[in-house]
């Protein structure tokens, strides 16, 4: 998320070097990028179409696939019904961009410096910052200290050019690719989604739109949220980076867009229904703004919090989405050919007072469960079991390879990949578990998983948690006091890991309190 109020927006920097929003640049990786996607399509080794499916801030308990749930998402359920729902799902970032980044690449983000969200506008002087951090930010956000850095290097924010997306995986095995949605990984014009390996692309830049350009339309209800980003966003409409682009030309959108996207994703599977295809839905449900069909809204009548009752009609437009899209490869005789993919980008946003993670701990901005853990299916009848739950712990980052193995796609030799195609392990083929070992880091706040531990350190704060997850799977019960081996173990494993990391390829706008049994937990944005 963009944070500003009356067109300011502030950056506390990184300490990482005198330049840490350079953008680093590692020749060899381009050269082999280059390479790679040079190289004329091959034929379809595989008939096999791969359909991957994001929402945007659900939270794994606003589901009805794992029982306790928010609201019911039967669409969603058929998923993990007709395949594997995964019980201990996790995403590489707790926050949007960055964790889209390594989907989409099957690598840590932290492996080539996309380790925040891009942010188009920072303060322009001196008085700008103070203004922003005397009067504007509050609450649970702060600002650290005044960085602008140049403009050209703002506008160069983004998923770097030196990786491979999936869709140009995807492209050179001859496949048709689509992108419908949320982009969030940049706006410049090298690296938006037409220009990273989808050939038809459907929707915005920034971290959110609209769901609808009328804000006065009676067929929409609007919660705002005492938020200092809610100006922005709002302000914002549809407009620059928030508009809605049809291969990248602005189109006037007057349709709901949760509706919209599937429209879309309806279409592009008739289109292509003779060819293999990716398709790949980045949906912005339920992110805010909170801005539901009355319809929907209506439908929850019982709920007495507006703003609550908002929050599920988003969740059940999105799973309709999802159901048509379903219904859709029905229609065209393509389901069993085709491997579907749904998982959530982060966890719940709690801030929006909406919703919560529980039992989980915190949510969106926070390194425990409740920010890492995710709704995750897979189906692909014939090829994965049906009505399957597998809870050894999995990674956003098996998408990637999940997908590449399913379609005979080869990877580019010249990087590390971090994550395991999961169809062997979920068909009791291959021993072990998918990851021994699970990586985060958000500048200066980091975690790891090994086993059944995990750790979650706060460098600008200093609080260290320590949590057996099988013993306690909700980290209510710190270690790291009466353990200090295993923190010291699993803090080596962190410096190891990141050995293999760059730092941040652009500063971070301001930090985010979370607070837990007393002590405080930041996180930067």
């Amino acid at each position: 998320m963009r944070r500003a109020v009356l067109g300011l927006v502030v950056a506390a920097g990184c300490a990482h070097g005198p330049d840490p929003w350079r953008i680093p640049v590692d020749e060899a990786l381009l050269r082999g990028r280059n390479a790679y996607v040079a190289q004329p399509p091959a034929a379809p080794s595989s008939p096999v179409n791969v359909v991957l499916l994001v929402a945007d801030d659900l939270g794994r308990g606003d589901v009805s696939m794992y029982g306790d749930h928010a609201v019911q998402t039967p669409s969603i359920d058929r998923l993990a019904k007709q395949g594997v729902a995964f019980g201990a799902a996790y995403v590489t970032s707790p926050i949007c961009s960055p964790s889209r980044a390594a989907l989409l690449t099957g690598r840590y983000q932290q492996r080539f410096g996309h380790e925040g969200q891009p942010h188009e506008r920072y303060a322009k002087n001196g008085l700008e910052y103070f203004i922003f951090k005397t009067f504007v930010a509050r609450g649970d956000w702060r600002l650290t200290r005044f960085v602008s850095p140049p403009a050209e290097d703002v506008q160069q924010q983004g998923l770097p050019l030196s990786e491979v997306t999936l869709a140009e995986v995807m492209k050179r095995q001859g496949y048709a690719t689509g992108f419908l949605g949320k982009w969030h990984l940049g706006w410049n014009d090298d690296v938006v989604p037409q220009h990273r390996g989808f050939d038809s692309t459907y929707g915005f830049y920034e971290a959110f739109s609209l769901y609808q350009a009328d804000v006065n339309s009676p067929d929409v209800v609007n919660v705002r949220h005492d938020d200092f980003s809610e100006s922005f966003i709002w302000g914002k409409g549809r407009s620059g980076t928030a508009a809605i682009r049809r291969d990248g030309a602005v189109v006037q959108e007057p349709g709901y867009l949760t509706d919209r996207l599937a429209d879309e994703a309806v279409a592009f599977i008739e289109k292509h229904k003779a060819r293999p295809f990716f398709l790949y839905v980045p949906f912005n449900a339920p992110h805010t703004p909170f801005q539901a069909k009355k319809s929907m809204v209506d439908r929850f009548a019982a709920e007495p919090d507006l703003n609550r009752r908002v929050y599920l009609a988003l969740i059940a437009s999105l799973d309709e989405a999802v159901g048509r899209i379903l219904d859709s490869l029905d229609a065209q005789g393509l389901s069993k050919d085709t491997l579907v993919i749904f998982l959530s980008d982060n966890g719940a946003a709690t801030y929006t007072h909406a919703t919560t993670n529980a039992p989980f701990k915190l949510g969106k901005l926070s390194l425990f469960e409740g920010g890492l853990r995710v709704p995750y299916a897979m189906r692909w009848p014939g090829h994965l079991p049906e009505g399957v739950r597998y809870d050894q712990p999995v990674s956003s980052l098996d998408v990637f390879a999940t997908a590449a193995a399913a379609v005979g796609a080869p990877l580019p030799d010249d990087r590390p990949y971090d994550g395991v195609d999961l169809v062997p392990f979920v068909r009791g083929e291959r021993d072990g578990v998918p990851h021994e070992s699970l990586f985060w880091r958000s500048t200066y706040t980091r975690a790891v998983r090994q086993g059944s531990m995990k750790l979650i350190t706060d460098g600008l704060g200093g609080a260290k948690r320590l949590y057996d997850l099988v013993a306690d799977p909700y980290e209510r019960a710190n270690l790291a006091p009466a353990r200090p081996e295993v923190v010291k173990a699993l803090e080596a494993a962190l410096q190891g890991w990141e050995s293999q990391c760059k730092p941040p390829a652009w500063p971070h706008v301001m930090d985010y309190r979370n607070e837990d049994d007393g002590e405080v937990l930041w996180f930067p944005l």
